[in-house]
């Protein structure tokens, strides 16, 4: 009521805005007064101003009955199914922008839900989802016994250092080539069924725990690898990473799945994730 009758005015304005009597509105603003035990509003003229006193607490009081608003705004969308928090486990070759622009896209949705990011390897979004410790997840492969649309393709292509001894051969690089060089490989995050995917031929390999660190690795020209065409796509523009003239496959291709942890007990704010997901890539499964 405080509020009210600053915000309004007056007794009057404040009486009409919260439709009750201006007598009632006088009492509370009294009783408040009295509570305080200073006064809160003086009436200059016909206007209701605040003392010294009253302007600190009008101040406190307004992020007070703010959180008390969002707090009445939080149960009632508890209430209605929507969770508190959803749990994303997302493959690490996701594009990042996309992974950026859906969750720009469900903030102001999302109804106070917090979002747990987790980003994975390979195998780790499967294990993610097997444990029950993902709510939604975008991984390689859709484990058995759950169900997952195609979100998008990426494009994984062997690259090494502009300046790399395979980039001098005159001629297209074959697995030979390739076994006497070092390959840089990235270590699957899962925990009990690590993966080996893609040309593993390379007697010496760096590995690492990143695509970002695989990517720095290759472009210090410590070794080769096959890398996500969009993390690279820099890199290659400013000529200090080559696609490598293989003989044969110089490129592979991989989907990235979206899968629901339990679809049949999807909450509101995990289907309004998903869909911010779909929207970020385009809607449709397409090319990196």
């Amino acid at each position: 009521m405080l509020q009210a009758v600053v915000d309004s005015g007056g007794y009057a304005q404040a009486a009409e805005k919260l439709h009750r009597s201006q007598s009632s509105v006088s009492y509370t603003i009294a009783r408040l007064q009295e509570q305080v035990g200073v006064p809160l509003l003086v009436i200059e003229g016909r206007k209701a101003q605040l003392t010294e006193t009253g302007t600190a607490l009008l101040r406190r009081s307004r992020r007070l009955v703010d959180d008390a608003l969002e707090l009445e705004k939080l149960a009632g969308n508890l209430a209605d199914g929507w969770e508190p928090e959803v749990r994303l486990v997302v493959d690490a070759a996701f594009p990042v922008d996309s992974l950026m622009s859906a969750l720009k896209m469900f903030a102001p949705i999302s109804r106070g839900t917090r979002v747990q990011l987790q980003e994975v390897v390979l195998s780790g979004a499967e294990e993610a989802l097997e444990d029950g410790s993902a709510d939604l997840a975008v991984g390689a492969e859709v484990p058995a016994g759950f169900l997952g649309d195609a979100l998008l393709e990426i494009e994984f292509v062997a690259v090494a250092h502009a300046e790399h001894p395979l980039h001098h051969l005159g001629r297209a690089v074959t697995a030979n080539d390739l076994r006497r060089e070092i390959q840089v490989v990235i270590r699957d995050s899962g925990l009990y069924r690590k993966k080996d995917v893609g040309w593993l031929g390379a007697e010496y390999r760096w590995t690492v725990t990143s695509i970002d660190t695989a990517v720095t690795t290759v472009c210090s020209g410590l070794g080769f690898g096959w890398l996500p065409r969009h993390q690279i796509r820099e890199a290659v523009s400013r000529g200090i990473v080559k696609a490598l003239p293989m003989r044969a496959g110089g490129v592979r291709k991989a989907y990235l799945y979206l899968i629901f942890g339990r679809r049949e007990k999807v909450g509101p704010a995990t289907q309004q994730l998903a869909e911010s997901l779909r929207r970020a890539v385009g809607g449709d499964p397409g090319l990196v």
